[in-house]
């Protein structure tokens, strides 16, 4: 599916209120297009009106006109039973307006002296005695025409409310439905977020994600709430507009109509340009974050090592390439947008005056004062809704980038939560011949086979790279191998839902990731199941108590981002406590004690000597000195299992596990 029809079925989401924000902005169109049309009666009815023929009439009343003894009415005023009263016409030449008794054979060439009108139409003369009119005189005329000017007015005035009422209405719930069909989005990205397995985050960096999530989502915003608001009224506009045209002249709205090609063959050349300048501009937008992201992450290693200047370069060849192409989006917009919209009024405006021109010529013909203002009025409306669909073409295409950005990352496969629970399993696990390549045909693990009793301690030692967290990685099932079995309890992992496999699980990082709240919420992660009771048991079954008792405000404790406030001990101890809270019965300790001074090491010893029982528990150490009472010890190389048994078993066979102990106690050199 294409993302406009994506965007458009989220639309669907809210169509109700979107229909309805529709309807209110026809009404208010509509509403405001019939200004014009009132204008033009009070023109060429009211204003203009008294140019027409009055017939004398036997019934005075507030529409006749006294004029030296003798009442006149128009046309449409006379009674039936008076058609065949005399007639007498007003015309206006130059700034005098005449009174003429007689019937005025054409139209043409006006001129007036010695109580004479002349009319001239080519080789055509003719004369009529005509009386010039006083300015008392013409306001009487003009008097029965005001209670219908006001009347316009008032309807006038009516309109502009009813049009600023449904105007306002159609923009809050277009706004509305919009930002609530960003809201459903973005939960919709995050929760993919959620979803996504852990491979797909290590080649994508968290400043990319997070552009997706806040920049892309926000240009997609506007895409709802101005672009496809503008789109929309601007439509209903030039289609009431033309509308309109055609109900004054169809010859002149015709001339009009040349317009729509031109803005849509324009508006087709200008995304051709603008989608390729936008994808590299959201890219590199993305980029920068990702930049930004890593250098507030590492600044203590860039700082250290002296990496400012090279990090200021490498921030600074990103950001003049986002500059670049948004110069050339400028360029773009500038030679074309405004551009383009007055070249064309201009043209439409040459063209209508050519035509009116050439119709004036054609006394048969001619159009009227009204319907002149009108269609100048109209066409100087039509030329709005152009521009705010030109104006916005740039915030499509900028939307249109963002949305395939955003829908790529939706589009991945994802992992789905499953609500069903199983039982708490025992945690035997077992590995049989598995085989796992993180890119293909590369393996990192290579047959590796092994068991691991409930209530045994499994320890992996190797060096860097050797595959000990690859192991974790695949018991995680945040990988799947490539061939072989991991079981627990007999079950195949495969056949466990991830959310189920690992309820059931606890780890404890070498960098252990704290979230913004306190100790309490960092220990139960906000889990209804974990009481403070169960918090604090946890909390002092590693030993946290005496750590922690010192902290001003004990467990409550404020946490903010990462744990930066607190020492590597102390969130070692809650990352601890943390994964004892949910009384895991598979516990992983990734190289949990390496970055802990001796004392706080002692504490967690202590507690998981006590805490480790019922529970299959594996143990990555770099310090030998912290396994050797495990049940099991597993030697990798390359990837490889070379060494297994307990600490006194592997001493006797004085092999890989011999001389890495040794080395750390001092007793070998290094060659």
């Amino acid at each position: 599916m294409s993302t406009g029809k994506r965007l458009f079925h989220y639309g669907l989401t809210l169509r109700k209120t979107i229909i309805a924000a529709l309807i209110m902005l026809t009404i208010a169109v509509a509403a405001d297009l019939m200004g014009p049309f009132i204008a033009k009666k009070v023109i060429d009815d009211h204003v203009s009106g008294i140019e027409t023929t009055w017939y004398e009439t036997n019934s005075p009343s507030t529409s006749s006109v006294l004029y030296k003894g003798k009442e006149y009415v128009k046309e449409k005023e006379l009674a039936k039973s008076e058609t065949e009263n005399a007639s007498a016409k007003i015309m206006q030449v130059q700034r005098q307006f005449l009174f003429i008794k007689e019937d005025i054979a054409f139209d043409g060439k006006k001129s007036y002296a010695n109580g004479q009108l002349t009319i001239t139409d080519g080789e055509k003369i003719a004369e009529y005695p005509a009386e010039k009119l006083t300015k008392t005189e013409v306001f009487s005329f003009y008097k029965p025409e005001i209670p219908g000017i006001i009347k316009l007015l008032v309807i006038y005035f009516a309109l502009v409310i009813v049009a600023a009422g449904f105007q306002y209405g159609q923009h809050f719930y277009l706004q509305k439905s919009a930002n609530k069909v960003i809201q459903k989005m973005r939960e919709e990205v995050f929760a993919q977020i959620q979803r996504l397995p852990i491979k797909y985050f290590d080649n994508l960096p968290a400043g990319k994600v997070v552009a997706r999530v806040t920049n892309d989502t926000e240009a997609i915003r506007d895409l709802y709430v101005t672009v496809l608001s503008n789109f929309f009224s601007s439509t209903i506009y030039i289609a009431g507009i033309y509308v309109a045209l055609f109900i004054l002249n169809v010859k002149l709205a015709f001339i009009c109509l040349f317009l729509i090609p031109i803005l849509f063959l324009w508006i087709k050349l200008y995304r051709k340009f603008a989608s390729r300048y936008n994808q590299v501009i959201r890219a590199r937008n993305s980029d920068i974050n990702g930049v930004i992201n890593e250098s507030i992450q590492g600044m203590n290693i860039i700082q250290a090592f002296g990496k400012e200047k090279q990090t200021k370069h490498e921030f600074e060849a990103l950001n003049e390439e986002h500059f670049r192409y948004q110069n050339k989006m400028l360029n773009l917009n500038s030679l074309t947008s405004h551009n383009l919209v007055n070249v064309l009024r201009n043209v439409v405006f040459v063209a209508f005056i050519w035509y009116v021109a050439g119709q004036s010529l054609n006394t048969s013909t001619a159009i009227t004062l009204g319907v002149l203002y009108a269609f100048v009025d109209y066409i100087n409306r039509l030329f709005h809704p152009i521009v705010g669909i030109v104006n916005q073409l740039a915030n499509l295409e900028q939307a249109l980038v963002a949305a395939d950005r955003v829908f790529e990352l939706m589009d991945k496969e994802g992992i789905d939560v499953e609500e069903k629970k199983m039982e708490r399993y025992k945690g035997n696990v077992k590995f049989e011949h598995v085989y796992f390549a993180y890119k293909e045909k590369e393996y990192v693990l290579k047959d590796i086979t092994f068991e691991a009793k409930q209530g045994e301690t499994i320890a992996l030692v190797g060096h860097t790279g050797s595959g000990k967290s690859s192991i974790l990685n695949l018991l995680f099932r945040y990988y799947d191998i490539e061939s072989g079995n991991i079981t627990i309890d007999g079950i195949n992992i495969k056949e466990m839902s991830r959310q189920d496999l690992r309820n059931h699980m606890g780890i404890v990082l070498q960098d252990p990731f704290l979230f913004k709240g306190t100790i309490a919420s960092n220990v139960t992660l906000n889990n209804p199941s974990i009481t403070q009771e169960k918090m604090e048991k946890a909390l002092k079954g590693v030993g946290a108590d005496r750590v922690l008792k010192n902290l001003e405000h004990g467990y409550n404790e404020p946490v903010i981002e990462k744990g930066s406030t607190l020492s590597s001990g102390q969130r070692q101890l809650i990352s601890f406590a943390r994964a004892l809270a949910f009384d895991p019965a598979i516990l992983v300790l990734d190289e949990a004690t390496s970055s802990i001074d001796t004392e706080t090491e002692q504490i967690i010893q202590h507690a998981m000597e006590v805490l480790k029982k019922g529970r299959t528990t594996f143990i990555i150490a770099h310090r030998l000195s912290t396994i050797r009472n495990a049940n099991q010890i597993i030697v990798l190389d390359h990837g490889m299992i070379v060494e297994k048994g307990t600490h006194d078993e592997l001493m006797q066979q004085k092999g890989k596990y011999y001389q890495m102990y040794e080395l750390q106690k001092g007793k070998l050199g290094v060659e």
